[in-house]
């Protein structure tokens, strides 16, 4: 890396995020992840851990083909199968990277793997070698580097980088360390590591102590070029560190890190709320940079303050990380080429015949709605554009309920030009449209969990339902959208249903 001030963002949402329970995508999804942080600036993307399963080495493969500028990263065990298959999915990409991990910390190497320090010394050089034979791109991780004793981290690592790794990767797996403990520690294994310049220092921070992003930023003063991060924080147990945070601490206080990276700020709103609709993860109202609230002001002052100077409570322009506000853009008098010209501005690409889709659908919602903001478009275009073909379609519905009787819901559904009608009863008026539905699907799910969010503000905001959907042995996330939060419980069933049919 020529830039001595820039440091580099490798995502791992499409591996280490979705490895968080109930967070797993499909192939198509993951696509549509991977070209979405491409188009961010992402300079590596891990997309995934080829050995695992079928779909995962399918899914690197696909990305490994797709992607051109961004490096694609496979991750492997030191085992020899794991670095075949990383090889093979990574054969074809533009730029590959072979991660390959070992655990180090003695509480690992007891009661893990039962090795000593000489068999794990071996072992990691052994398979950088082997990795170097299919990729000249190698990354080395010792994991739970932050709870390994550093006399030993000082050897595995020279040793790594002798064998030919690029990159070695400082990973605090199970989010133990301290801002100073760690920052201290990049210090000390630059100073202790006789062929450190050889290869860049990354990180890999988890959250359990709510630390991940300020030990990556401590450990980016100390000469980390390399974070290791996730969209919206999401991970395994608490998360990892959050990669929007670490851009933006980055980027407000270049005075204090004098660092950079290469990511398009205006574009992580966007890829925020695509990760959060394909998860079900909702962002939390007041996350960072992302949160609802994080450019609402409700304090007198505060709105005093900002109409008359923004900086005074805003360090961050909302506009630097595409954040769209609540703005009125549309009505119902708006035509084709204004509803076009505004989606487009959004960060939204469509094609001629599904601009003509979601038309259609916007003018339903305008006749409905008096006003007509940007997350209205956003939820109504990713509503009608979903990530499968569907098998079924929600053609009408009614409901019927109250205090003295039992709910009820009528279904009519289409596939391949037919309808199918269903009454049902159940213990709600959601229920009863579940149990409906499965009379007609003739797939039965259990719903795992089911959330509800307002799109904008005000009485006749539009719903958001995520639900999550197990079928047999597999845990699918759909999402619907409407004015009428029954119609959008039943369209997010649907759509779940239509993932595990895909």
């Amino acid at each position: 890396m020529n830039d001595k001030n820039k440091v580099l963002i490798f995502d791992t949402t499409l591996r280490d995020g979705e490895q968080a329970p109930g967070a797993s995508m499909n192939t198509k999804e993951k696509m549509e992840v991977a070209q979405t942080l491409e188009r961010l600036g992402v300079d590596v993307i891990e997309a995934g851990f080829p050995i695992s399963s079928p779909d995962d080495f399918n899914s690197v493969k696909n990305v490994a083909k797709s992607i051109k500028n961004s490096i694609i990263c496979g991750l492997a065990r030191c085992i020899k199968k794991d670095i075949d298959a990383a090889g093979d999915s990574l054969k074809i990409a533009k730029h590959g990277r072979i991660h390959v991990f070992l655990a180090t910390s003695k509480i690992h190497r007891q009661f893990k793997l039962k090795m000593d320090k000489e068999q794990i010394l071996r072992l990691g050089v052994e398979s950088v070698e082997y990795a170097r034979k299919k990729m000249e791109d190698v990354e080395f991780s010792p994991e739970d580097a932050a709870r390994t004793e550093k006399d030993f981290l000082y050897r595995i690592i020279e040793a790594v980088i002798k064998a030919g790794a690029t990159t070695v990767n400082i990973p605090d797996t199970v989010g133990y360390t301290t801002p100073w403990e760690f920052g201290q520690l990049i210090t000390d294994i630059k100073n202790n590591v006789p062929n450190i310049e050889k290869a860049v220092i990354s990180v890999h921070c988890h959250n359990d102590l709510g630390l991940a992003v300020a030990n990556s930023l401590a450990a980016i003063r100390s000469g980390a070029r390399q974070a290791e991060c996730t969209i919206n924080g999401i991970g395994e147990r608490a998360g990892n560190a959050s990669m929007e945070e670490i851009v933006m601490a980055l980027k407000t206080r270049f005075d204090i890190y004098g660092c950079h990276t290469g990511i398009k700020t205006q574009e992580i709103c966007r890829v925020s709320r695509l990760v959060s609709k394909l998860t079900g993860f909702v962002v939390a109202p007041n996350k960072a940079i992302v949160g609802a609230n994080a450019f609402r002001h409700e304090s007198g002052i505060h709105q005093d303050g900002v109409l008359k100077e923004p900086t005074t409570y805003e360090i961050i322009r909302p506009e630097d990380v595409g954040f769209t506000g609540i703005g009125l853009v549309l009505g119902k008098h708006s035509g084709r080429h204004a509803f076009k010209a505004r989606i487009k501005s959004l960060g939204i690409e469509l094609k001629e015949s599904d601009v003509d889709k979601a038309f259609e659908r916007f003018k339903v919602v305008a006749d409905k709605k008096k006003q007509v903001f940007d997350e209205d478009l956003i939820a109504i275009v990713e509503d009608e554009m979903k990530s499968v073909s569907p098998t079924w379609e929600l053609a009408e519905m009614t409901t019927a309920s109250g205090t003295n009787m039992p709910p009820k819901a009528t279904i009519v559904m289409k596939s391949k030009g037919k309808k199918f009608e269903k009454t049902s009863s159940g213990d709600g008026p959601v229920d009863a449209c579940y149990k409906a539905i499965d009379a007609i699907v003739k797939v039965k799910g259990e719903l795992l969990d089911y959330s509800i969010q307002s799109v904008t503000r005000g009485k006749d905001a539009l719903g958001e339902v995520t639900v999550k959907v197990r079928f047999a042995d597999q845990n699918v996330i759909g999402r619907g959208a409407s004015e009428d939060i029954l119609v959008a419980s039943a369209k997010a069933y649907i759509n779940a249903i239509n993932k595990t049919l895909s």
